[in-house]
């Protein structure tokens, strides 16, 4: 009986190490990469220490959520993600009211870390200066 067990632990261990072998090496389990096109947008609406906070993950790898992630996502493809380079909107009329807005990105672009922070006068200014992008958090 001694005898039978041992051989077949044997075999046993046989087995195991040809199907090690035909298996070939360990492969690495595919593992989803970050979009490579990523802003977080936060707006502050009055005193930039003390005013409500509103924010928004903004992906472009395809663009996530409603219309307006789209949009903001070919803005910012079209100045390579540098918000500072975006050109103003033209024939805008803002009304000469101060209500600060204080808006900021921060995220990777192809690469690239994106770090944009400004304070404007009021939404209308900060729509003009930056299209959508700051319409989600907004």
């Amino acid at each position: 009986m001694t005898y039978l067990t041992r051989a077949t632990a044997a075999a046993g261990v046989l087995l195991a190490w040809a199907g090690l072998l035909a298996a070939g090496p360990a492969q690495a389990a595919p593992r989803d990469l970050p979009p490579s096109n990523w802003v977080f947008l936060s707006v502050t609406r009055g005193d930039p220490h003390t005013g409500a906070v509103r924010g928004a993950l903004l992906q472009c790898d395809p663009p996530v959520g409603d219309a307006r992630a789209a949009s903001a996502c070919s803005q910012l493809a079209a100045v390579d993600g540098d918000i500072a380079r975006m050109p103003q909107t033209k024939n805008v009329f803002c009304p000469m009211i101060y209500a600060p807005v204080t808006v900021q990105a921060r995220g990777l672009w192809n690469g690239r870390p994106v770090d944009y922070r400004e304070t404007f006068s009021s939404a209308c200014v900060m729509n003009a200066r930056t299209g959508s992008v700051f319409a989600l958090a907004g």
